[in-house]
């Protein structure tokens, strides 16, 4: 591995055109699942200038039965879809959570898919669809994540909170980062270069207005990037010139779209499934999610400092067709021997679709948090991101005690 690099990961907050779709998306996840937990979603978001498309299959008792759906359950999916972007806070010319057009293209889940995924007398719950899945941690930082994609996190959702409180009422809802650190080693050493383009009030691309902006962004980097980091920095805020027109006014947003925001950032690899809009059925999420649980586990076990973790699943099958561990060369025990011990803790149910959901507790409404500013890193809270939680570390260590 080479000593001296430089990586780059981005973000975006949740007024980006795609994270408006995603948050939509996860809103309908989360009703679903309030009114049945067994719910199937699969739940995809078009965003435009005044428009928000709603498409996929759903199966859900009390909402959506034998082809119809329950008195009341249309209106409540709109108000659920107007109420989210309320709450990211459009109220735009070019779209705005009252105006905008919302069409429903939400139907029935295909049997054959159901007949793949459903337990049965002669089997149990299978995988919604095949691929494979990852999960990652490193001790770059506090929360095991990718520094540069922390950092570019953290520093939208100051910019979004100040947004809401008041603190920096120039901002408006779109807004993307991007950091890039020097490494030596392992470790960050240097961040070279950041970029921060946010949507701003009118006025804002020039003159005083245009400085102010300027000297709040760099005074959020430099709360949220540590000082020994920021030497030399080359800042780029703004870099077009003006950006008043934004989110999916200024450019289409689809669900799914942000998977490398929403995991890592690209310092490991991705299967290449979406998350959102997906009940845990779905191996796409779930198994993301169990493959990240038990590498933070591992890294915070002091097994390894950086380890990435594949399974793969084909659908209706439940049983996982494979499981990789890699620690890169830093663990302190053989990836095999970890492969083995993962297999053996009864308590993740041999990895299974029912097996994830169960120990994470994933048939919840959980999952409308998770569809800005990255699924991964988070606080676990309650019911939400189970899969940060480090409860599994004790069974690790023993297993090598």
């Amino acid at each position: 591995m080479r000593s001296d690099y430089l990586f780059t990961s981005e973000s975006v907050s949740e007024g980006h055109p795609d994270k408006v779709a995603d948050q939509i998306s996860d809103a309908i996840v989360d009703l679903f699942l309030s009114k049945d937990p067994e719910s199937r979603i699969a739940c995809e978001t078009l965003t435009t200038t005044q428009l928000v498309v709603l498409a996929g299959e759903i199966r859900c008792k009390g909402v959506y039965e034998n082809g119809a759906w329950a008195p009341g359950a249309q209106e409540e999916i709109e108000r659920t879809v107007r109420e989210t972007v309320k709450r990211i806070g459009y109220e735009q010319d070019g779209f705005h959570w009252e105006k905008f057009e919302f069409i429903n293209r939400l139907h029935g889940q295909s049997a054959h898919i159901a007949q793949g995924v459903d337990a049965g007398s002669n089997k149990d719950e299978g995988a919604g669809d095949q691929g494979i899945m990852f999960g990652y941690a490193t001790d770059e930082t506090p929360d095991l994540m990718p520094a540069t994609l922390y950092y570019s996190h953290k520093i939208l959702e100051r910019m979004a909170a100040d947004r809401h409180s008041g603190a920096a009422p120039f901002l408006e809802p779109d807004a993307k980062s991007q950091v890039t650190l020097r490494y030596e080693g392992s470790l960050p050493v240097a961040a070279t270069a950041i970029v921060v383009s946010t949507q701003h009030a009118p006025g804002y691309d020039e003159g005083e207005k245009e400085a102010e902006l300027h000297a709040y962004v760099k005074r959020v980097v430099a709360e949220v990037i540590p000082p020994v980091l920021l030497r030399d920095t080359v800042y780029h805020i703004n870099p077009t010139g003006s950006f008043e027109i934004g989110g999916p006014d200024g450019d289409a947003g689809l669900t799914g779209r942000k998977i490398i925001v929403d995991t890592y950032g690209g310092a490991a690899p991705h299967g290449g499934g979406a998350f959102s809009g997906k009940d845990p059925t779905k191996v796409d999420r779930s198994a993301a999610y169990i493959t990240r649980y038990l590498a933070k586990n591992i890294v915070a076990a002091g097994l390894a400092t950086r380890c990435t973790i594949q399974l793969a699943y084909a659908i209706g099958v439940s049983q996982p067709l494979s499981l990789y561990v890699d620690t890169h060369d830093t663990g302190t025990v053989g990836d095999d021997a970890i492969e083995a011990a993962i297999m053996k803790i009864g308590k993740l149910g041999g990895l299974t679709p029912r097996g994830i959901r169960t120990h994470l507790g994933l048939n919840k409404p959980i999952y409308a948090k998770t569809a800005a500013y990255g699924h991964f890193g988070r606080k676990p809270e309650g019911d939400l991101f189970p899969w940060e939680r480090l409860d599994l570390v004790d069974d690790l260590k023993a297993a090598f005690a």
